[in-house]
This record gives structure tokens, C-alpha cells and sequence, in this order.
């Protein structure tokens, strides 16, 4: 016995879709971008789909949903095929492309992830500087890094590297672990802070506020040459010049912490003309005393 059933010959947009488990306005989106040829029928003049365009809109949802992009879709039906759902060897070329940027795009979520899993597990900004630098402060006790310390870091890491900003650590592991020049480094910062743009170049603040600078950051030297920390740059030195072969072997940038960013450090007189700095004349002129005293002692000895 005959089945009474008769399939339609063509059908309307919303079925359309339906079947292919897309939307109206996704195929209406098709036909605006040439991806699908119009046909319009019926005493109506809506657009009809037969069984050459519903085969063609089966390809189009496939496609899209492996992450082929609608205009390298559209390029390969256009590279004539009888049933129109592209050449094979146009679509070969289209997955060979796709392939890279999919690869490119697992490397970049690869190198997110680790970012995501060193912040959580270094805490927080820590975990962004490079391991080369956070390693030298795991050791310090929680808190005892200020902020301000992990910016200074933060900048010198972009212009000098990671070499530069762990070798500047060891700075902030001498103050951390010494409260009373942690104290001190604090009043002074203070006392440079306070030379703003109302105090005069020849104000004798500022040359006592360069004095005991001076006089601090000597202290400070004396403190890094005791604990040993002097002898820590020295590996530091040693340790970064064993891993960069490594790093290169890798494909992985400067800072070891993955390729791809397009990361580049720049030179102390290029970072002078795009790092701004809030800094008054006062504090310049006291930044330049500090220097002049620094020097007459190294020629005086």
C-alpha cells in the first residue's frame, strides 16, 4: 500500500531553519552576505527551500559550527562544486588555516591558564610577574611587600626584564625583613613626596631630604652586603644566563612566561619619554643631589 505521505516540495523560511537547527534571521543573514542564493515562489513572494538549499544550509550550520568563518564558507561554495556545498580542495585550504588559528588561539588559553593558576597560587599581582622574579619573594612573609614595591617591580620588569626587576627585589627583601629601614625608607619616601610644585629648587629641604636619601640608601647597601643578598645577585646573574638557552629552545619570551605576547623591553631613555612621572622640579633637583653626593663620595674614597 501507497503511503498517502507527501514530502513538500519546497518549504518556508521557518522550517527551513528548523530543520537545519539554525534561525530565520541566521539564513536571512546568509542570503545578505551571498552565502545563499535567494528563491522566492508562491502567490506570497516569500522566500521557498528546496532540497538543493536545505543540503547547502546542512553544509553551512556544519561549517560554522566547526569555527570556519561565513566569508571563507562563502569562498568555498563559490569554488564550484555540482551540489553546491564547495570543492574539497577549497575547503582543505580554509581547515589548513583554521587549524594554525586554532592552534594559536589553545597556546594563548594555555598561557592564560597558567597566568590564572600562578595568580591564585603566588597571590594575586605577585602572580603576574614573571617566575624568574616571583620566585626570589616566595619566601617573605605575607604582607610584608607593599604595593608600591610591586609596581616598582612591575615597571621594571617591562624596561629592563626579569632579570633587572629580581635583581631589584632584592631591595624589598632587604626592607621586609629589616622593619626598622622598612621605616625609614618610608619616612623618606615621604619627606620626597612632600617636595611638590610649591616648594622652590633652592629650598633647603630639598637638599637635606638628598642627604638623607643618601644616607639611607647606604644603609640599605650595607644591609643587602651582610645578609649574603649580594652574593644571591651574583647567581642570579649565573642562573639567568643557564636558562635562556632553554627559553629560546622553547619559543618562549624574555620573561619565560610563554610566546606570543609580542613582549619587548625597552631602554631606560626610551621608557623616559613614555613612563609620565609626577615628579615636581624640587624633586627632580633632589633626585640630581642624591647623584652629585653619590659621586663625590665614590671619588673621595
Amino acid at each position: 500500500m501507497r503511503s498517502s505521505f507527501i514530502p513538500p516540495r519546497q518549504v518556508k523560511i521557518g522550517d527551513a531553519a528548523s530543520f537545519v537547527g539554525t534561525t530565520p534571521r541566521a539564513i536571512r543573514h546568509y542570503h545578505e552576505i551571498g552565502l545563499l542564493p535567494e528563491r522566492r515562489g508562491g502567490s506570497d513572494d516569500r522566500r521557498r527551500y528546496g532540497y538543493e538549499e536545505m543540503i547547502q544550509l546542512l553544509w553551512i550550520r556544519k561549517m560554522a559550527d566547526a569555527g570556519i568563518a561565513l566569508d571563507d564558507i562563502r569562498d568555498a561554495f563559490a569554488d564550484t562544486a555540482p551540489a553546491g556545498a564547495g570543492s574539497d580542495h577549497g575547503v582543505a585550504g580554509i581547515l589548513e588555516r583554521l587549524e594554525r588559528t586554532l592552534v594559536a588561539r589553545e597556546a594563548e588559553l594555555q598561557r592564560q591558564r597558567t597566568a590564572v593558576q600562578r595568580m591564585r597560587t603566588r597571590g594575586s599581582r605577585m602572580g603576574l610577574l614573571a617566575d624568574f622574579v616571583a620566585d626570589r619573594l616566595e619566601s617573605l612573609p605575607e604582607g610584608s611587600l607593599r604595593q608600591a614595591d610591586l609596581d616598582s617591580l612591575l615597571v621594571t620588569e617591562r624596561i629592563f626584564g626579569p632579570l633587572g626587576a629580581a635583581v631589584q627585589a632584592t631591595r624589598f627583601i632587604a626592607l621586609a625583613t629589616q622593619p626598622g629601614l622598612q621605616e625609614e625608607s618610608d619616612r623618606v619616601d615621604a619627606a620626597e613626596e612632600a617636595l611638590d610644585d610649591t616648594i622652590d629648587v633652592d629650598d633647603p629641604r630639598v637638599a637635606q631630604v638628598a642627604a638623607e636619601r643618601h644616607a639611607f640608601e647606604q644603609a640599605l647597601q650595607a644591609v643587602i652586603e651582610d645578609s649574603g643578598l649580594a652574593q644571591n645577585d651574583e647567581a642570579l646573574f649565573e642562573s639567568w644566563e643557564a636558562m635562556r638557552p632553554a627559553i629560546a629552545d622553547e619559543g618562549e619570551d624574555e620573561a619565560g612566561q610563554g610566546a606570543g605576547r609580542g613582549e619587548e623591553f625597552m631602554s631606560a631613555f626610551e621608557a623616559i619619554g613614555k613612563m609620565p612621572y609626577d615628579f615636581s622640579p624640587a624633586r627632580l633637583r633632589c633626585m640630581e643631589l642624591v647623584e652629585e653626593i653619590a659621586a663625590h663620595g665614590s671619588s673621595a674614597s
